[in-house]
């Protein structure tokens, strides 16, 4: 099957750092050439794939310091996949919406993951308008503020088994890994471990949007002494942190669509303690991969509890559920029912003119 897969370009696939999204696309497409098929990635420049790769920046545009406008690179994405369109039995887009106009004239099979919060009331007129667009959801969760979308399927998120394994000596302190952010509640970690009375290492990306929250509401809370600020991590840095961790803790105040980093400890054999909301019941099996919580009291309670986890079944659930090979089966049927629905193959794109290529990269 000939397969593109489009990228944000925010940051590289793999992203080097924090990338939820960018490191899924990774997975699926790497997983995807291994299965034999023929995968084109458009991503940044920077990325590193197997798949043939058309860059459509020169970095990741987190990365790079020229860059004023990134929408001005998101559109010559679009019109970098337009130009190729002809050549592609489906294209599975990561964009959210960004593309939709162009996407509904292009004549070619497509598909959309949606990988970010869709509770927007802004959203809402959009796909009324979109609603023959097919998307797929993260989890079942994600659905519920867009009934009228055009739902295909829910996927959950896979990773390689082998990109994290469990660690044998576990440590004795407690988890935060990801974005500070007010709805990711890093305030509410530290809490539950000096309740608990284990020390928290806090693994986090701050981005520009959140560095007033991080300063006013976080910062303050970093000097008690069971609290260890360790900053953004990278893949080689995450199995040792995870790994070693008494568990994740996962103390959301949002409908979170999926949270890879649930998984990522499940791969470690690291349990996940999490506040039921948004994915958390369908990704965690409570008492098998970890304990689902309500509040600040209940999570204290299952930190005394985790003793009866067994980090083993933890890795074992993980494998059975949420491993890459099953996210990429469950992907390739979705193409292969829209391919085989699809009344019109004819692409309208035109070629990008290779001058114009090599000057916009």
């Amino acid at each position: 099957m000939r397969i593109a897969q489009v990228a944000p370009l925010i940051e590289s696939v793999p992203p080097h750092g924090y990338g939820g999204t960018e490191r899924v696309v990774s997975y699926l497409t790497e997983e995807l050439v291994r299965q034999g098929h023929e995968v084109t990635l458009f991503a940044s420049g920077d990325s590193r794939t197997e798949a043939e790769l058309i860059a459509c920046a020169p970095r990741s545009l987190r990365t790079d310091p020229a860059v004023m406008d990134p929408i001005a690179h998101g559109i010559f994405e679009l019109e970098c996949v337009a130009a190729e369109a002809h050549r592609f039995d489906v294209i599975h887009w990561h964009l959210d919406y960004f593309h939709f106009p162009m996407s509904r004239r292009l004549g070619v099979p497509q598909v959309t993951t949606l990988h970010g919060r869709l509770d927007i009331p802004d959203l809402q007129p959009l796909y009324h308008e979109f609603s023959e667009m097919p998307v797929v959801s993260i989890s079942n969760d994600q659905r519920a503020p867009l009934p009228q979308a055009n739902w295909v399927e829910t996927i959950h998120h896979g990773m390689p088994p082998d990109e994290l394994v469990p660690i044998a000596d576990s440590g004795d302190y407690l988890a935060f890994l990801g974005r500070i952010s007010p709805e990711k509640r890093a305030d509410r970690a530290i809490e539950v471990a000096r309740r608990a009375g284990l020390p928290l290492r806090i693994a986090a990306k701050i981005d520009g949007v959140d560095e007033d929250y991080f300063e006013r509401k976080i910062e303050p809370l970093l000097g008690a002494p069971h609290v260890e600020w360790i900053g953004e991590i990278g893949p080689n840095e995450k199995n040792e942190f995870l790994g070693h961790a008494r568990a994740l803790l996962f103390p959301i105040d949002w409908s979170e669509p999926f949270g890879l980093v649930m998984i990522e400890a499940m791969a470690c054999g690291t349990p996940v303690i999490a506040y039921r909301s948004g994915s958390v019941p369908e990704v965690v099996t409570d008492g098998v991969s970890g304990f689902i919580v309500d509040d600040i009291d209940s999570a204290v309670a299952a930190v005394a509890r985790l003793d009866e986890i067994d980090r083993s079944a933890c890795r074992r659930n993980f494998e059975e559920r949420f491993a890459v090979g099953r996210m990429a089966r469950d992907y390739l049927r979705v193409y292969e029912r829209l391919i085989a629905s699809a009344a019109d193959r004819s692409a309208v794109a035109l070629p990008v003119r290779p001058e114009r290529t090599a000057a916009g990269v």
